[in-house]
């Protein structure tokens, strides 16, 4: 019980660490950004602590199936802080900021042809954008997808490594999948692929239509503010992550699937052996 406290209070602190991280490295933050900033934290930590703490199922998925959300947190909160040390090198560089914004122009740049991600995040700054937000946009995007491929493949190279969720002993899947309803009707197997398939699909087609969805929203509720930092910051960071989660979503299901297709054909050979022996 001490040990979960604590590893939920761990977790918590880490929550409230990503959050605040834009407000407390941007230069010029305002109170009421701050703020609004601590409420945001507060919550999330709260949520986080109750649910890790808990020894019932919540909200999130594949709580007790590390390192599912391990990787996902830390691809999150690394993109948060380089995109954060990007637009704090506009106000005050450093060599650190010169860095992170030379990598992601590199990167920016090799990814941004007709009809990439990239580019299409671009696209999706309002009419009449200068040339340094443009540059800004290409710079935070490049960054924000370099790092959501290559926590795809570390995730990867994980799961290969560590035979997840095999070794990482009993698989419940009641609480490691929430809101999953094994008694819903239809096989557990098939469903567990095709929510597998789905996730992957939406993964490879949300970069491209994030962009889109921004454009057409701009009508109402106006385009991507470059000025305002900490918004350019999440809406970018958002558009590389969910992805790349979305990602490892299917392909942690799939591997739920196979684990539970295998030890089934593991009960029936025991099963027909016992029959022939007997």
């Amino acid at each position: 019980m001490i040990q979960r406290f604590v590893s939920a209070f761990v977790r918590a602190i880490l929550v409230v660490v990503m959050i605040s991280t834009p407000t407390v490295l941007l230069p010029n933050t305002t109170s009421d950004a701050a703020q609004v900033v601590a409420l945001v934290a507060l919550f999330a930590a709260s949520l986080t602590f109750f649910e890790y703490v808990s020894s019932y199922p919540g909200l999130v998925e594949f709580r007790d199936a590390p390192p599912f959300n391990r990787v996902r947190f830390l691809a999150l909160l690394i993109t948060i802080f380089l995109l954060t040390l990007i637009l704090r090198g506009n106000e005050t560089p450093t060599v650190a900021t010169e860095f992170v914004t030379a990598v992601g122009a590199l990167i920016g740049y090799a990814l941004d042809f007709p009809y990439s991600p990239v580019r299409l995040m671009i696209n999706a700054l309002p009419y009449g954008a200068s040339l340094e937000e443009i540059e800004l946009m290409r710079e935070a995007a490049g960054m924000s997808y370099l790092i959501s491929l290559i926590s795809l493949s570390v995730f990867l190279i994980v799961l290969k490594i560590g035979q997840w969720p095999g070794r990482s002993g009993s698989f419940n899947v009641w609480i490691n999948l929430p809101t999953f309803d094994p008694t819903a009707g239809g096989d557990v197997v098939d469903r567990l692929k095709r929510d597998a398939r789905v996730n992957v699909i939406i993964g490879l087609v949300l970069p491209f239509v994030t962009p889109a969805i921004l454009s057409s929203a701009s009508t109402l509720f106006g385009g991507i503010s470059v000025a305002n930092d900490q918004s350019l910051i999440w809406i970018v960071a958002a558009w590389a992550f969910l992805p790349s989660s979305l990602f490892m979503r299917g392909i942690a299901m799939g591997r739920v699937a196979e684990m539970i297709a295998r030890k089934r054909r593991q009960v029936y050979a025991n099963v027909d052996l016992d029959r022939a022996t007997a």
